[in-house]
């Protein structure tokens, strides 16, 4: 059955057979029952099963399985088998290690089954047959798969190969941002140990890397818990230069191939808020539940506030302190600490990491403990108690969420007054979605509940203009219009972010609507002034690039016209001579 032992003959199919995937086709068929035997319709085997395995996993090709075979013909007889010798086999699945129709078999085989598969003879051993198996015999097999290590490809090349001895408790993997907590034992090809960490393992980011550039790539690739053997190539290793010995670190000879026995501990996930790589939070403890505490929640927190050179300016809610209670996104603490509150759950507890741009900025400020000074880097140990979030508007009476709606829209006009435009508008945004259903407000309510939904839009198109969204300016401008196809203010300033973006054809429809519906309004009037200013200017434009496209055109058609001439000349100086040497007059 092996073809390694040199008494056992391996079928060997086309290349072109080699593409296709194991596993049993029948997914939506029953579960084989013991006893029942069914025919694998992909690859012309019968599998028999004789006895249940384990969970629900099976083994891939690529992956490592352990099995014990009893190979006999169809009357019975045993032509190979490893219970003689009591010693399973381990072999890659899929290398041609065994019989290709057994592959495939026992790619539908869960840890601990028993079965048994009848192979026809194009996929045993054929017109040959081999010692014990006359040519074109049928031949069965009994397989109990005891174990399979699943094998990685780490760098899709081989160069970093991952055996799975022990699988992670969960499915999350740790990411680039995140530290991560680590054991392992290193050793060349002839055993000598290279290096191992302590008992306790040891912790580093993994975009730093650590050791070697495997180490890193592997650790991307594993659930916490996980423990793995790697087989690493000098490029992933050290190459052709080795290493030198140094703090307890063997020589490692150049283009030395590592055989590493790696557990992944444990990870604390870190995560870029921003996206800018100025506020980082690297989770200590996960918090409870689902609920996150975004924006308009009250929040209880306490933590403990450091300098880059550990100087501690501030603590709340610690050593019997008083906590901090505030609003997400009331500008009541540093944007930083603000920010990253409004993605933490109760219990969950977070280093900070805050630049200057997030925390206190250029200026220089006295905390309780210590002074901050301009341009400083800030350290957090936060820990949330307690949050408490708005209600939704589904939670809500009718006349609550006018109130609800009609408070936010105030508190975005003193918002908006104060230059504060973006908070501004997530105000008026959050005030019209609890005004935003018709058909839950009765009739006497539906006219005051229109009017306070179309000034927050408009309201909203306002602070859009002061924040250079254009487009989010006409998308307001343009619900308001839906229900009010006259509305002077809407039409107002939707042309004016037309006009910005250079659509001044769309500009000036809005504005003669606007016109039509308020001949007298100053500031349309002004703007259609401005309107003018621009299309006069565009034409100016439009005119200078036409007239020097044309100059193009002209000299372009000027040169051909010369060349042309030229090259008629020629030919009739080319007539001419031909003509003399055939007697043309």
């Amino acid at each position: 059955m092996v073809t390694e032992t040199g008494t056992n003959v391996t079928y060997v199919e086309d290349e072109d057979d080699l593409d296709e995937e194991p596993g049993e086709v029948i997914e939506s068929a029953p579960p084989l029952q013991v006893g029942e035997e069914r025919v694998l319709s992909n690859f012309g085997i019968k599998k028999k099963l004789l006895k249940r395995g384990v969970g629900w996993e099976t083994p891939e090709f690529g992956d490592e399985v352990t099995i014990h075979y009893v190979g006999t013909l169809f009357n019975g007889t045993s032509f190979d088998s490893t219970r003689d010798i009591d010693e399973p086999l381990t072999f890659k699945l899929g290398s041609g290690k065994v019989l290709r129709g057994l592959d495939n078999g026992i790619a539908t085989m869960k840890k601990g089954e028993c079965a048994v598969f009848t192979l026809p003879s194009e996929l045993g051993f054929g017109v040959g047959g081999r010692e014990g198996v006359p040519p074109n015999s049928v031949v069965l097999y009994e397989v109990e798969l005891l174990s399979w290590i699943t094998v990685v490809d780490v760098s899709k090349d081989g160069g970093i190969i991952k055996k799975i001895l022990e699988k992670g408790k969960r499915n999350e993997l740790p990411g680039d941002l995140d530290e991560v907590l680590v054991k392992y034992h290193i050793v060349l090809g002839d055993g000598t140990v290279i290096t191992k960490t302590p008992e306790e393992g040891i912790e580093f980011y993994v975009k730093d890397g650590h050791l070697c550039p495997a180490l890193a790539k592997a650790i991307l690739t594993m659930k916490k818990g996980e423990r793995a053997k790697l087989i690493i190539q000098p490029q992933y290793a050290f190459g052709e230069q080795g290493r030198d010995a140094n703090d307890g670190f063997h020589t490692i000879p150049p283009s030395s191939v590592l055989h590493v026995n790696l557990e992944l501990v444990s990870f604390k996930p870190v995560i870029d808020v921003y996206g800018d790589s100025k506020v980082f939070k690297k989770i200590l403890r996960e918090g409870e539940g689902t609920i996150i505490a975004d924006e308009g929640a009250t929040v209880t927190i306490r933590y403990t506030a450091r300098l880059e050179d550990g100087t501690i300016f501030e603590k709340k809610g610690i050593d019997g302190g008083q906590p901090l209670e505030f609003i997400i996104d009331e500008e009541q603490v540093i944007a930083g600490l603000d920010r990253v509150a409004a993605t933490m759950k109760k219990g969950e507890r977070a280093i900070l990491t805050i630049n200057p741009e997030y925390g206190f900025g250029t200026v220089e400020v006295k905390r309780d403990l210590a002074t901050v000074p301009p341009h400083s880097k800030l350290f957090y140990d936060v820990e949330i108690l307690d949050l408490i979030k708005e209600k939704g508007p589904w939670e809500m009476t009718n006349q609550e969420k006018i109130e609800v709606a009609g408070r936010k829209k105030e508190e975005g006009n003193l918002l908006f007054k104060e230059g504060k435009y973006q908070r501004a508008g997530k105000k008026y945004d959050k005030a019209a979605d609890f005004v935003s259903e018709d058909e839950s407000f009765v009739d006497d309510e539906q006219k005051f509940v229109k009017s306070l939904r179309i000034s927050c839009w408009l309201n909203g198109a306002a602070c859009s203009l002061k924040l250079n969204d254009f487009q989010e300016a006409i998308r307001l401008c343009s619900k308001v219009l839906d229900y009010e196809f006259h509305n002077v203010k809407a039409l107002y300033r939707r042309a004016q972010a037309y006009m910005e973006i250079a659509d001044l054809i769309s500009a000036e429809l809005d504005i003669r609507k606007a016109i039509e519906a308020d001949p007298q309004n100053r500031e349309v009037q002004s703007l259609l002034k401005t309107l003018k200013q621009l299309q006069t200017e565009s034409n100016k434009r439009d005119a200078k690039l036409y007239a020097n496209m044309f100059a193009r055109v002209t000299k372009d058609s000027s040169v051909a016209t010369k060349k042309l001439k030229v090259e008629t000349a020629g030919d009739e100086k080319q007539e001419v001579e031909m003509g003399k040497e055939v007697g043309i007059r």
